[in-house]
């Protein structure tokens, strides 16, 4: 798009000599120290500065514009509200678009799905998918217009904390396959309970259309099974129960990573997954049905499933000490269900609860604590900043780390 199209997406005005031929080859960006060179910097305003006091950083970064509420002295494309014409200019890359666009939401494991996904399909074609966890209204746009002319697919992982975000998402990027991997207590201080986080899952599955469009859904979990009774597109079903399209049977573990038997159709393999964690196991039905009703073979699959990693940091990455310690980083923001699976597999776990689920005392932490390991860390913040109350559950080792 040249800065012309972005002015007509937008229904802004081209500012400050902005030149209407000049053409924009990168993506969106908000963030001065992220600018992606021959795109455009949008500047938002936020709770410690203005995106406006940066404009001229950006262009000298490489932006060819900024998209702006108001004159900034170097080219601009103004418009009213510059996170709506995020959206706009968003909306009319997708709307060009001709690959199969992939949604993935649910309370936990968007990313790591979206990671194991992400390197399924790079097999089968160029893919782009979303950066780090940028799946709200602002983060959404930039991956969005990532998106080139010879990507297969865009794969974008879809975060709601209230009704009607998701389908708002989707009325940038409409999906051809909506992935929904379960519902949990993730922003159940904004929905109320879990039915109301069901509803607002659901909305990726409703924004399907209905003849091309595949509902991938996790047949383990009963609110998000229901969510095929609320469209007409294809259905299919992963997990570990019997029914299940995509299904996982004679489940063990191996150094931590699961190692299973995984069955689609006629077709019945013995897989053996390179990220620890049993949770980790449905993340990876998850990608594997994904791919597979996007059309990537079977065998293709299988292969690039056995050696996919989880690439965003924070999760479930294990590293070894030398005094002998194994420490599984897993300390980005995760809901209780996140933290009470993962807590199976390690020894000890440090928790670090937010405000929200510390606000929910004692049945949260009793929920993760009766699944605890040999010995467990859960540690809550204070008021003071970097201050923590640490209590210990179960025996106290001999030497603790």
């Amino acid at each position: 798009m040249n800065l012309a199209e972005i002015a007509s997406a937008t229904g802004g005005i081209l500012a400050d000599g902005t030149a209407s031929k000049s053409l924009v080859t990168g993506n969106l960006s908000f963030d001065s120290r992220m600018v992606d060179k021959g795109g455009v910097f949008c500047c938002l305003p936020g709770k410690h500065g203005d995106g406006h006091d940066y404009a001229r950083q950006a262009v000298k970064e490489g932006a060819v514009a900024v998209l702006a509420a108001r004159p900034v002295g170097v080219p601009a494309v103004i418009v009213p509200d510059v996170l709506a014409g995020m959206a706009d200019v968003a909306r009319a890359v997708a709307s060009a678009y001709t690959g199969t666009v992939i949604g993935i939401t649910g309370s936990a494991g968007k990313t790591s799905t979206k990671d194991l996904l992400r390197q399924i399909l790079e097999q089968d074609g160029p893919t782009v998918a979303t950066l780090r966890s940028f799946n709200n209204e602002i983060g959404f746009p930039v991956t969005v217009t990532s998106v080139q002319s010879d990507s297969r697919y865009l794969v974008l992982e879809m975060g709601a904390r209230g009704k009607g975000h998701i389908e708002q998402l989707c009325s940038i990027a409409p999906p051809r396959i909506a992935t929904v991997l379960n519902v949990g207590s993730a922003h159940i201080g904004e929905f109320g309970d879990r039915k109301a986080i069901a509803r607002a899952k659901a909305e990726l599955v409703q924004a399907l259309p209905p003849a091309q469009g595949i509902a991938v859904l996790n047949g383990d979990d009963p609110l998000v099974l229901a969510m095929g009774k609320t469209t007409d597109a294809r259905i299919v079903t992963f997990g570990t129960s019997h029914g299940c399209d995509v299904r996982a049977y004679a489940v063990q573990s191996e150094n931590g990573c699961p190692r299973f038997s995984l069955r689609y159709g006629h077709k019945t393999t013995r897989l053996q997954l390179s990220v620890p964690g049993r949770h980790n196991l449905w993340n990876a039905l998850a990608a594997a049905a994904t791919a597979l009703a996007a059309g990537v073979p079977f065998d293709r699959v299988v292969a690039a499933l056995g050696r996919a990693k989880i690439t965003s940091g924070g999760r479930m990455d294990v590293q070894h000490s030398r005094d002998g310690l194994t420490i599984i980083n897993d300390a980005f923001n995760a809901s209780p269900e996140s933290v009470a699976g993962r807590g199976r597999a390690e020894v000890g776990a440090v928790l670090g609860m937010s405000e929200g689920v510390a606000a929910r005392g004692g049945t949260s932490r009793a929920r993760l604590t009766a699944s605890r390991p040999r010995v467990t860390f859960l540690v809550l913040p204070l008021r003071e900043a970097d201050t923590w109350r640490v209590h210990i559950y179960g025996p106290i080792p001999s030497n603790p780390p």
